[in-house]
């Protein structure tokens, strides 16, 4: 695990976590990795339709 990546505390109704883990399961992930490709997915679809967003390095 990288020690170097940003962290960020979800809030999310049980029901969802759950549901996200038996998802995250049956595809062999964790919930954080499919969190990861689910994010992934959507910014790829919203670039797809709005262009791509620039990304600015913060120190």
């Amino acid at each position: 695990m990288q020690n170097d990546l940003p962290r960020y505390t979800l809030r999310i109704p049980q029901e969802l976590l759950d549901k996200l883990g038996y998802i995250a399961d049956y595809e062999g992930r964790t919930k954080n990795k499919e969190i990861e490709q689910l994010i992934k997915k959507r910014i790829a679809e919203f670039e797809a339709i709005h262009g791509v967003i620039e990304h600015k390095e913060t120190e």
